[in-house]
C-alpha cells in the first residue's frame, strides 16, 4: 500500500501541470478586500519607497574632514601663579586634533618638580609608623614613585613611606571649585567642515558660499537667527545639549557636535547645507558617578643654569569636542527607479493570495468556489484507461 501510495504521488509530480484559471467572482466582500489591498500597497510604493525613502535615486555617503580654530583670552589672579594670562596656546590641547578638540577648563597644577626623594601622599597603603612598614622597591597601582623602605613626616601629625619621584609629589585630592578658568564658556570654536561625495563628484563645505568675510568676522551660530554659521559659542554648544557649562567646567566631560549632510542632488546645489545637532557623549547621572568627567596629565619641562631637570605638572580638566559628520546624498538614477517599480509591481500578486484564502477558506460557499477555481483535466492522449484526476 505504501509503495502504491509513493508510486502514485510521484507520477502525479512528475506528470502533472498546474495553470492558473481566471476566475470573476461577483462578491462585494471580496471586491473591497481586494481593492483595499491594492490600494494600500499603491500607497506603500508611492508614498513611502518613491516620495519618502526617494527609491528612484543613487544613493551615497558621505566623505568629511574637519578642521577647528579656538579663540578667546582668559586672566587668572591666585597665589600661587600671580596674574596670568591665558590664551589658545595655554588651554587647547593639542593645538590640533583629527576630528576632535580639547579645552581645558579646570587644572592641578604642580610646580618645580625635580627628581629627588620626598614622602608620598598618605593613604591605607603608604601610611606608616616606622621604616618597617614601608618595602624598598614597592610600586603600587596609584604610586607617584619607588618607595626607598624608609618612613617619613608628611606632616605633624602624619608619616608616610619615602619615594624616589618627580617631587614634590602631586595633590590631586582637592579640585578647585568653581573652575579655574571659569570664562572659557565665551571662547568660540570655528568649525570648518569639507563633504565629498565620491559617486556624483560633488563636493561641499559648511561655509556657505553666500557667507561674506564681513559676517565670518561677526556672526555667532544660533538655530534660530544664523543656522549657517560655522562659529559656536562654548556655553551655547553645552546648553543646547541641556547642560550647565560651569558644572561640567569642573571636572570635564565630552561634548558631541554632530554635522548632517543630507542632500537632495536632484535640486539646486544651493539646498544642500548642514545642520548641526549637539548632546554630551560621556554619561553624567546619579548611575555613573565613579571617576566622572574627563581629564590627563601633561608636563612642561625646563633646564636651570646647573643642567637639573625640572617640570611643571598640569592635570588638565576640560571639555573634549568629538565633531562626527554624518550625511547621504540622492540622485535620480533608472536603474533603482525600475527596480522599485517592478518590486511594486510585484506586491500586487499579495492581493490576489488574500483574496484566495478569503474566499477558498473563509466564505459559506468556499467549497462552491474552490469547484470553480480547480479543474482537473485529463490526458487524453494516454487514452481512456489512464487518468490522473476527476473532471468537474
Amino acid at each position: 500500500m505504501a509503495s502504491a501510495a509513493w508510486c502514485g504521488a510521484l507520477r502525479g509530480f512528475l506528470f502533472e501541470y498546474d495553470t492558473p484559471r481566471i476566475v470573476l467572482i461577483k462578491s462585494r466582500k471580496v471586491g473591497l478586500v481586494n481593492r483595499a489591498v491594492q490600494l494600500a500597497i499603491l500607497a506603500y510604493v508611492i508614498g513611502w519607497v518613491f516620495v519618502w525613502e526617494k527609491g528612484y535615486q543613487e544613493t551615497d555617503s558621505v566623505v568629511s574632514s574637519v578642521t577647528t580654530k579656538v579663540k578667546g583670552i582668559t586672566v587668572t589672579n591666585t597665589s600661587e601663579l600671580g596674574l596670568r594670562v591665558w590664551d589658545v596656546a595655554d588651554y587647547v590641547i593639542p593645538p590640533q586634533g583629527e576630528n576632535t578638540l580639547f579645552i581645558m577648563t579646570n587644572l592641578i597644577i604642580t610646580l618645580n618638580q625635580t627628581q629627588g626623594y620626598c614622602p608620598e601622599l598618605p593613604d591605607k597603603t603608604t601610611v606608616c609608623n616606622s621604616s618597617k612598614d614601608c618595602t624598598a622597591g614597592y610600586i603600587g597601582t596609584h604610586s607617584n614613585g619607588v618607595q626607598t623602605g624608609k618612613c617619613r613626616e608628611y606632616s605633624t601629625s602624619v608619616k608616610t613611606c619615602e619615594i624616589y619621584a618627580w617631587c614634590p609629589v602631586e595633590n590631586d585630592t582637592r579640585l578647585p571649585k568653581p573652575a579655574f578658568l571659569k570664562d572659557a564658556e565665551n571662547f568660540t570654536i570655528l568649525v570648518k567642515n569639507n563633504i565629498w561625495y565620491p559617486k556624483f563628484n560633488f563636493t561641499r563645505r559648511n561655509i556657505l558660499p553666500s557667507i561674506s568675510t564681513t559676517y565670518l568676522k561677526t556672526c555667532i551660530y544660533d538655530p534660530k537667527t544664523d543656522p549657517f554659521c560655522p562659529i559656536f559659542r562654548v556655553h551655547r554648544i553645552v546648553e543646547a545639549a541641556g547642560q550647565n557649562f560651569q558644572e561640567m567646567a569642573v571636572e570635564g566631560g565630552v561634548m558631541g557636535v554632530q554635522i548632517n549632510w543630507n542632500c537632495d542632488l536632484d535640486k539646486s546645489a544651493s539646498y544642500c547645507v548642514p545642520k548641526y545637532t549637539f548632546r554630551r557623549l560621556d554619561n553624567k547621572d546619579s548611575d555613573h558617578t565613579v571617576s566622572p568627567g574627563y581629564n590627563f596629565r601633561f608636563a612642561k619641562y625646563y633646564k636651570d643654569a646647573s643642567g637639573t631637570d625640572s617640570r611643571t605638572l598640569i592635570k588638565a580638566y576640560g571639555i573634549r569636542f568629538d565633531i562626527m559628520v554624518f550625511g547621504k546624498a540622492g540622485k535620480f538614477d533608472i536603474i533603482p527607479t525600475m527596480i522599485n517599480i517592478g518590486s511594486g509591481l510585484a506586491l500586487f500578486g499579495v492581493a490576489t493570495v488574500l483574496c484566495d484564502i478569503v474566499v477558498l477558506y473563509f466564505m459559506k460557499k468556499r467549497y462552491y468556489y474552490r469547484e470553480k477555481k480547480y479543474k482537473y483535466v485529463e490526458d487524453y492522449e494516454l487514452g481512456a484507461s489512464e487518468t490522473y484526476g476527476t473532471q468537474s
